[in-house]
């Protein structure tokens, strides 16, 4: 069994991990000032984030009747870019509420 085909048992498409990955590349570049956690990070959460809510994104554009490519594959691919994109927007903002929590100094309870 190949790396496609076990990924493909397990209901992950390469495509949208790549167009993910791809996006989470781009987000992290694109920053000003951007930090070794960002250049980590954000393919990863591109990545994790187009293979977990590409279909359910696609599901919801195809519903409010968003104008989308007619061939599947493409509009999975842009999706799934548009989705790595905005993942590591909401890492950021989970990440930064996070430390604030901790700085603040507040106990688990």
């Amino acid at each position: 069994m190949t790396l496609h085909e076990f990924l493909d048992a397990l209901g992950i498409k390469v495509g949208v991990v790549i167009a993910g990955l791809s996006g989470g590349i781009l987000r992290g570049l694109s920053r000003r000032q951007y930090t070794a956690r960002e250049i980590v990070a954000s393919p990863i959460c591109g990545a994790l984030a187009a293979t977990y809510l590409t279909e359910p994104a696609l599901f919801y554009l195809r519903a409010i009747n968003w104008p989308l490519p007619g061939e599947e594959v493409a509009a999975m691919n842009a999706t799934a870019f548009v989705v790595g994109v905005c993942a590591m927007w909401i890492a950021d903002l989970v990440f930064d509420a996070i430390s604030r929590w901790v700085k603040g100094g507040h106990e688990m309870r």
